[in-house]
């Protein structure tokens, strides 16, 4: 599925199952929310802490509930995630394109 489609298929499940969008504060709220869950999973699994039993370790899940709710708060902004990421790509393309292959660090 595209980035379009994405959005197009978030707004109709938004339309028929679930009423209304939450207002862009409580959705940036749940976002946030999404993201500390997305870090549990991250420092368990690649960091030094270690699950508790029975905790969730979905990682696609959790990232996928992120991906839901940003294509949520771009909805209900108006703003177009296709045209925002190839606007976003070029500007890093162009500002970033010898920085880190100079980077010493990264050898």
């Amino acid at each position: 599925m595209t980035i379009k489609e994405a959005q197009e298929r978030v707004d109709r499940w938004i339309k028929e199952y679930g009423v209304r969008y939450f207002n862009e504060m409580t959705n940036m709220a749940i976002l946030t929310e999404e993201v500390g869950e997305v870090a549990r999973i991250m420092a368990r699994t690649y960091g030094e802490q270690s699950f508790k039993e029975g905790e969730k370790r979905e990682l696609g899940d959790e990232l996928a509930d992120v991906l839901w709710v940003l294509i949520c708060i771009a909805n209900q902004t108006g703003v177009d995630l296709t045209e925002a990421l190839e606007k976003n790509l070029d500007k890093k393309t162009k500002r970033d394109k010898e920085r880190h292959i100079n980077n010493k660090k990264l050898i």
